[in-house]
């Protein structure tokens, strides 16, 4: 009964149960219930190459390392239930660590990026809105499990000022051949600004399974997404004056003025994929293994991202057509069909080939006819595309490479990727070179809004990528990543001021561009846990990066450094581990991208420098046989420090908060 309970809590998070909560508790407490039967061991007849080695005995728990988690490219980890500071890295809004980002004052809104990545295996455009897409389920967000026994994991964290942030999982294998797993995130949080409220909603089901025979294989996952935030606009002038003046009466910050007061952003999206194979040609011997089976695979997704507001914002955002119920909505509909041979031996290697169609529908539901030019409503097409992949170890070598081509269509793209990895004794080594060639956004293309600067048709060029990375993993040196990127035709959104008839700039709005050099870019991080003194350690992370390029494009701070000291011991005769300590984090200051919420995208801006601030945490952490139990003083130092603290211009990062919650692993 307590399990129920919990669950019920960690949905409801702080406010009435919508719809989605209603349908999704349904749904998972007939699952957790089917739980409380202990199901039967996995079987070693099972033929599905990722398998348990180990086979529960009856009455006793089977290994924790038994719960296999497999990433979509079929890499396998399983659950970890230990403390350490990479647990506490990650307990966090997006679930994983974000060295990288700078969040934003509320839980649930966008984060500005420490360090550029660049996905290299896009072939199309994607909807744009990038600077919502943090907590976004991707296709490679999404695992599949394998248990022995049924798992749920629960997930608890206090929100900002008013709120709860909540993730729930349970995962069963029916039998030895079908797992399934069901999880709901779900985050609502006030903040201490004017009109930040955020409220989100993740739902995902996936499904896999495998015949006796190891013929037949199939995985699939559906996902309902919704992310919901009242955009402020960053404090208004006034308002961000007396914020930097540190005036006393102004440290309510519900007390400090925004630019918007009415303006809301929606993202909301669902997905729709399965992927699945059949052998019809194979041997299992195991010195002249080889195997070829048919694979197909299909996806169709639905995603909008919509900005509203009661009244128009002329002053902050410019000039608009209409003076009231502003609403731009930018829609994508997209699915594809992709079917092909796959092919192992034990010799040649892994062999991947296949031909896909993929169709997209991007727009609005209105022409715009302005009078130096005419907008159209919609981008829709088809594409065709070739896809390869290839992996063999070659003495200790393994390499493996992949490559994407669209074949016919209104875009051309290719990519293709190739790297070597090789183990030592004490390190693990990888390396490899990405090129990739690829169409800009569609918002970039083709954007419509009841703002008159906000409305444009571009026929930019493809982006060109390439890049050098070299990896290293070790527990006894340090971790280490290294990174050469050059682009070319680099598309981007730049500040654009918005002024009154007096010539005074009121406010800010952002425009696309695309760039006319090359832009090289250095990134080299470093990681290292270094124990002393039996019961103290110290996480280094430190990340240097350097940019050369003609125009403001890609703005990063050269040095960027998190620090962790702590102390670790057990107690209670070993039944608690405690973990406690203090982080440090520093960047140096740079051009910070600014945040347009009309778009939900960052821009360039040189105007401005935000950075060259500390930020120190507090932490006692504890761990009782699989639950982890985590207290933080966030932004510990904010009321001894001056107020410099920002996570883009004009909107300020959060000021001191206490914060807890819990990671809770069942295993049944």
């Amino acid at each position: 009964m307590f399990r129920y309970v919990v669950i019920f809590l960690l949905l409801t998070h702080g406010k009435l149960l919508d719809m989605n909560r209603i349908i999704f508790l349904l749904l998972l407490l007939p699952f957790v219930a089917i739980a409380q039967i202990q199901q039967p061991a996995l079987s070693e007849s099972d033929q599905r190459p990722l398998t348990n080695k180990d086979v529960t005995v009856s009455g006793e728990k089977p290994p924790i390392t038994d719960y296999l988690i497999i990433s979509q490219r079929g890499d396998t980890t399983h659950v970890d239930t230990t403390l350490n500071m990479s647990k506490d890295y990650k307990f966090n809004y997006l679930r994983r660590d974000d060295f990288e980002l700078m969040p934003f004052a509320n839980v649930g809104q966008p984060y500005n990026s420490l360090a550029k990545n660049f996905d290299m295996e896009l072939l199309s455009p994607r909807l744009g809105a990038r600077a919502r897409h943090f907590n976004y389920f991707e296709v490679d967000d999404i695992y599949d499990y394998r248990v022995p026994t049924p798992f749920t994991e629960l997930y608890f964290k206090t929100a900002i000022n008013q709120g709860q942030q909540s993730d729930a999982l349970f995962t069963s294998n029916l039998s030895p051949q079908f797992n399934f797993s069901i999880g709901y995130k779900g985050t609502r949080s006030v903040g201490d600004y004017e009109n930040t409220l955020t409220s989100t909603g993740n739902f995902k089901f996936t499904a896999n399974y495998n015949s006796k025979n190891g013929k037949y294989r199939m995985r699939l996952h559906t996902v309902f997404q919704d992310s919901e935030n009242q955009e402020s606009g960053g404090l208004d002038a006034a308002s961000l004056a007396g914020f930097l003046s540190d005036d006393v009466t102004l440290r309510d910050r519900a007390r400090l003025d925004v630019n918007l007061d009415d303006a809301t952003s929606m993202l909301d999206g669902k997905r729709f994929y399965v992927d699945h194979d059949y052998e019809i040609l194979g041997s299992r011997d195991s010195t002249s293994y080889h195997s070829a089976r048919i694979y197909n695979k299909a996806f169709y997704e639905d995603k909008f991202y919509r900005y509203t507001e009661a009244a128009a914002s002329e002053l902050f955002l410019g000039e608009s057509y209409i003076s009231t119920n502003i609403e731009d909505k930018s829609d994508l509909e997209e699915g594809s069909i992709e079917a092909g041979l796959i092919y192992e031996h034990h010799i040649l290697g892994f062999f991947k080939a296949g031909l896909a169609r993929r169709e997209y529908n991007y727009g609005y539901n209105s022409i715009v006819n302005l009078s130096s030019e005419f907008i159209t409503n919609r981008l829709q097409g088809e594409l065709y595309q070739f896809k390869a992949q290839f992996a063999k170890r070659i003495g200790d070598f393994d390499i493996s490479g992949n490559g994407g081509l669209n074949v016919i269509g209104d875009f051309a793209g290719q990519y293709i990727n190739g790297q070597a990895a090789y183990d030592f004794n004490d390190i693990k080594v990888q390396a490899g070179i990405n090129i990739s060639s690829r169409a800009p956004d569609f918002n970039f293309l083709l954007f419509q809004s009841d703002y008159v600067n906000y409305n444009w048709q571009n026929d930019f060029d493809n982006i060109k990528t390439q890049e050098l990375f070299f990896n290293a993993t070790s527990t006894k040196f340090a971790d280490l990543e290294l990174r050469l990127t050059t682009i070319q035709d680099q598309t981007y959104f730049a500040q654009n001021e918005v002024t009154n008839p007096a010539g005074k700039i009121t406010g800010f709005n952002a425009r696309p561009f695309q760039a006319s050099g090359t832009i090289a870019y250095l990134k080299i991080k470093a990681r290292k846990d270094i124990p002393f003194l039996t019961y103290f350690g110290l996480d280094n992370t430190i990340m240097y990066q350097n940019v050369g390029q003609d125009e403001s494009v890609l703005n990063v701070p050269t040095f960027t450094t998190r620090n962790s000291l702590y102390y670790k011991n057990r107690f209670f005769k070993r039944a608690l581990q405690l973990q406690t300590g203090i982080t440090f984090k520093y960047f140096s200051a740079y051009n910070m991208d600014g945040y347009d919420p009309v778009l939900g995208e960052f821009y360039t801006q040189s105007g401005e420098q935000f950075g060259a601030f500390p930020l120190v945490d507090f932490f006692v952490n504890a761990r009782i046989r699989q639950t982890r139990i985590f207290f933080k003083v966030e932004h510990a130092n904010a009321p001894f420090s001056d107020p410099v603290f920002f996570s883009a211009p004009r909107n300020p990062y959060r000021d001191l908060s206490i914060r807890f919650g819990l990671v809770w692993d069942f295993f049944l």
